[in-house]
């Protein structure tokens, strides 16, 4: 592998791509520290440390910005609204028959769909933005906090107004930085920024479990740590990795005196078919109860205390049951929305081909539904499991969630989007005539 990243710089259009992405990182990373106007930052550095590094609601959010969002610099609301907006566009596309319609044109209707996406995030970072000033005003952000409401202590409409336009622009720019790593650099943009933005957490973590540890002055806490952060590794390359191959058959054709077809092929069918957009979509609905009693301001009535008692602590059996079948559904429910087994099954008609011992047409589709549905369980599992780790990690360093660096969530994430970058730099070694990175 080292020698695969040697090889890499000392090809030119290569190392030009690689260190054009990594100065784009560094950009994304000095931005993720310049401080909002308007924001009082020794109240906020107080109340972080009084918390402990603990976001509470805001954990997931935090993550994704790379600790941003409650430092409330220029970058706060990280690539967030991009994630947003991209989930809802693609499940629009299933409602709305003119997006579908733009989906099967091609790169042009990919082109008019990315504009929709920007437009989208836009529109979501103003309202994220709005709603995360709104709630450091009034000392929500930080609940425990004795200066939690002294954090912005101008709470005129141009103040506000200016912090929430700042914001809105630094996802903007987070967006267009995006962009251009996917169109000058390596990899995709977007997931290169989330994949910086979750491991830039990860040294201040491990460093915390290493100061709060009590065997051998914390080193066993960390050791153990990281030897469980490479399990989780090892586990997750291992599932997404894994695949049913469908064998397909394309039968010959005769034009003229030239044969064509009959060859031979699959259709790779991951067992994480739905990735971690399961998990986030777990996570984000089970935070809807914890903010509606945070900003009803009724903590008293029955129905806000029973909330507060099983749906706001991760190590409740109630939140955690929750959560796991939360996960489960909504693999399947990704999964229906992101394959299509009609409309492959008719692309392999069109084309000629057909599963060995399978009727080409409806026989071919109900196959590959029932194929996705068998392999889907045991990845739907495996989100659920991988996600209640932190929860482990919890009741074991009796620390809190986002102080454990290996959350599910996190460690998906990362080893998803490094794979495919390293597939992308060793596909254009391969080019070259070069060894990648796995050999």
């Amino acid at each position: 592998m080292l020698t695969g990243f040697a090889r890499a710089f000392k090809t030119p259009d290569l190392r030009k791509k690689l260190l054009f992405t990594l100065g784009i990182l560094v950009l994304f990373r000095l931005g993720a520290s310049v401080p909002l106007p308007g924001v009082n930052y020794a109240n906020v550095n107080e109340c972080i440390k009084e918390a402990g590094g603990n976001g509470g609601l805001f954990g997931m959010i935090n993550m994704f910005s790379g600790g941003a969002l409650l430092q409330l610099t220029i970058f706060a609301l990280g690539i967030m609204p991009y994630i947003t907006a991209s989930i809802i566009l693609q499940l629009l596309t299933v409602v709305i028959p003119r997006l579908e319609a733009l989906k099967k044109e091609g790169q042009a209707g990919q082109t008019k769909i990315t504009q929709y996406t920007r437009y989208l995030t836009l529109a979501l970072g103003v309202l994220q933005g709005t709603g995360l000033v709104a709630t450091a005003q009034s000392g929500t952000l930080f609940r425990t906090c004795t200066v939690g409401s002294q954090i912005v202590p101008d709470t005129s409409i141009f103040r506000t107004s200016v912090m929430v336009i700042t914001m809105t622009a630094g996802t903007v720019m987070i967006m267009w930085l995006g962009e251009l790593i996917t169109d000058r650099g390596i990899g995709n943009g977007m997931s290169i920024l989330m994949f910086t933005s979750i491991a830039a957490g990860f040294p201040s973590a491990l460093w915390g479990i290493k100061k709060s540890g009590k065997i051998f002055a914390g080193w066993g806490e960390f050791g153990l740590v990281i030897v469980v952060g490479l399990a989780m590794v090892c586990l997750v390359v291992f599932v997404e990795q894994a695949q049913r191959r469908v064998p397909v058959q394309y039968a010959k054709r005769m034009i003229g005196r030239r044969s064509y077809g009959g060859t031979s092929t699959y259709i790779p069918l991951k067992v994480n078919q739905a990735g971690v957009i399961p998990v986030i979509f777990a996570s984000s609905l089970l935070y809807i109860p914890a903010l509606i009693v945070q900003f009803s301001g009724d903590s008293t009535s029955s129905w806000a205390q029973w909330i507060s008692t099983n749906l706001t602590k991760g190590d409740h059996p109630v939140y955690l049951t929750l959560y796991f079948l939360l996960i489960v559904f909504f693999a399947f429910f990704y999964v229906a929305i992101s394959f299509n087994p009609e409309e492959v099954a008719d692309n392999m008609k069109k084309y000629g081909g057909f599963i060995p011992g399978i009727r080409a047409g409806r026989p071919t589709a109900e196959y590959l539904g029932y194929v996705l549905n068998r392999i889907t369980w045991p990845g739907s599992l495996y989100l659920g499991l991988i996600a209640l780790v932190p929860t482990v990690a919890i009741a074991f360093f009796q620390g809190s969630q986002n102080n454990f660096p290996f959350g599910g969530t996190s460690i998906l994430i990362i080893v998803g989007v490094g794979l495919e970058t390293v597939k992308q730099i060793e596909s254009q070694l391969q080019q070259r005539n070069y060894e990648g990175f796995l050999r």
